[in-house]
Order: C-alpha cells, then sequence, then structure tokens
C-alpha cells in the first residue's frame, strides 16, 4: 500500500504537465501557469485526505486550480496585452501548424473565461460535463449551453475561417 506522500507524487507526476497545459489554455502565461498549478498542488496536498475521499480526484484538482486563477485574476489588476499579429501564410508553409496553434490560443484568449474554462475542460482536459459542472460549480445544463456557445463563437472568428480553406480554394 502506498504512503501518503507516494500517492500524492504519483498523482503529481502523472499530471502536472496536462495541468501546466490546461491553466495556459485558461489564459495564464507559462510562468503564471507553473504558479497556480504550484498553488493548486499544494493546497491538494494539505488536503489530500479530502482528495482522495473524493468522488473524482481530477475534478477536485482542477476546481482547485481554476479556483486559484480567478482568485489572481480578481487580486491583480487585469489589462489587455497586445498579442502580436499573426503573419499571413499560405496552407503551403511548412508552419501552418505553428500558425494554427498561436491562431487558435488568440481565439481562445477572445472568449468569455467561462466558456474557455468549459472548453478546455471538455476537450483539452477530456472532462465529462458532469466532471466539468463539480470543477465550475455550474449545472450541467450551463456546461453545455456554455461550450455550444463557445463552439460557435470559434465558428466565427477570423483568424480561424482564414485558415479553414472554403471548398473553392481546395480544387
Amino acid at each position: 500500500m502506498k504512503t501518503y506522500d507516494e500517492e500524492y507524487h504519483s498523482f503529481v507526476v502523472a499530471r502536472y504537465r496536462t495541468l501546466i497545459r490546461a491553466a495556459m489554455l485558461f489564459g495564464c502565461t507559462r510562468p503564471d501557469a507553473e504558479d497556480a498549478v504550484q498553488d493548486a498542488l499544494v493546497r491538494c496536498y494539505a488536503a489530500w485526505p479530502r482528495v482522495v475521499a473524493a468522488d473524482d480526484r481530477d475534478a477536485y484538482v482542477y476546481r482547485v486550480l481554476v479556483n486559484g486563477i480567478s482568485r489572481s485574476w480578481r487580486r491583480r489588476w487585469r489589462r489587455e496585452v497586445p498579442l502580436p499579429e499573426v503573419p499571413e501564410t499560405s496552407l503551403a508553409d511548412p508552419a501552418v501548424g505553428i500558425v494554427l496553434h498561436q491562431s487558435v490560443r488568440a481565439a481562445l484568449e477572445r472568449l468569455d473565461p467561462g466558456q474557455r474554462q468549459v472548453l478546455v475542460l471538455r476537450y483539452f482536459s477530456d472532462l465529462s460535463e458532469a466532471q466539468i459542472s463539480e470543477v465550475l460549480g455550474i449545472r450541467p445544463g450551463t456546461v453545455k449551453s456554455r461550450a455550444a456557445r463557445a463552439i460557435a463563437v470559434l465558428g466565427l472568428d477570423p483568424a480561424l475561417t482564414e485558415l479553414n480553406p472554403t471548398p473553392e480554394e481546395n480544387r
């Protein structure tokens, strides 16, 4: 049987990178994401018996992470930081993957924070609607509507529609 510390260590090793990426997709810079994840994991370590007793450990940890990020945003004044413009590229350019990544990231940052959180938890962290509901403290119906609205907004985002060729351009 694993000890308290061994069990916690195994959990952290298995999920640390995914938590960092999720925090970045929530809108944190890499250093802020690392800080947020470390803070969340410290809080979880202090409450590890509650985490272990929870129905879903991942949902519990994501909830702590999301709450910590929200707290940090409320504590400090947030101002928009202009991002560099994405250079125009053709689809034949080998850097399309990089541009696509940048465009998707920028489009996610333009979403409402609640919509962004739902999309990241659903499609990146692969949580179910019930888990997302638990993590964010909202009803499952709200999870579904936020996801649908976010997908609709992303579908209309000019940066993403420019990257998706129309059927005429594929000929």
